[in-house]
């Protein structure tokens, strides 16, 4: 992750750029603050087992990955992880552990709802059906602001930061690599968006990404004057 006082010092360096059509926004740690300890502790909780024997059956074999890019339905999911750790997990077990791991972030709620007056925005995250099917009852706050404008990695069989994976995302979003800014936490992916074609800014902070949205006319006086 970059620096906060790193970001606002390029920022402020920055000439204005032309307004995105869309805002694409990473969920986990930047419109989101995602636990995976909570998680594991609730799963471990509700198994009867331990957050090790979890984190084993769920990260370490591959299967959170496997779902992510959309390999086991939810239903599926909750059975494969019940048979790698060897106690009972229902699908509303793991709902109920990735709502408490998955708080929003206020202040980013409300920096997303004022762009949202100026400009689309929608969500793309490196999940699998678990979390996109399930993301109204998971993170409540991001609703109905991204009702309907949610893509996963399992959406699209293919995880951040390949290239085609935006591209995929942007097609059922229907809109255009060169009118989307893509907001993300990880460089890697910051990267990827924009050998894809988009315009792309690290988050470290709802602040320090406020300042860099007044260069593109989608938050503060910048927009309104626009």
């Amino acid at each position: 992750m970059r620096a906060p006082d790193a970001i606002s010092s390029r920022a402020s360096r920055r000439p204005e750029r032309r307004r995105p059509s869309l805002v694409l926004f990473d969920l986990d740690d930047v419109l989101a603050c995602y636990d995976r300890r909570v998680r594991l502790v609730e799963l471990a909780r509700r198994s009867g087992t331990h957050p090790p024997a979890v984190q084993a059956a769920l990260f370490d074999s591959g299967l959170e990955h496997e779902s992510d890019i959309g390999l086991w339905r939810p239903e599926d999911y909750a059975d494969e992880l019940s048979r790698r750790l060897g106690a009972r997990l229902s699908l509303e077990d793991c709902i109920v552990a990735r709502t408490l791991a998955t708080p929003a972030d206020p202040a980013m709620v409300m920096l997303a709802t004022e762009v949202a007056r100026h400009a689309q925005v929608a969500i793309f995250t490196n999940n699998g059906p678990l979390l996109t099917r399930h993301l109204e009852r998971i993170c409540p706050p991001l609703f109905p602001l991204f009702a309907g404008r949610v893509v996963g990695a399992g959406d699209v069989g293919l995880a951040k930061p390949a290239p085609e994976a935006y591209l995929r995302a942007l097609a059922l979003l229907d809109a255009a690599p060169g009118e989307t800014l893509f907001i993300d936490d990880r460089d890697e992916n910051v990267s990827g968006a924009r050998a894809a074609g988009l315009d792309a800014l690290g988050f470290s902070s709802a602040a320090t990404l406020r300042r860099a949205f007044d260069f593109y006319h989608l938050t503060g006086a910048a927009s309104d004057a626009s």
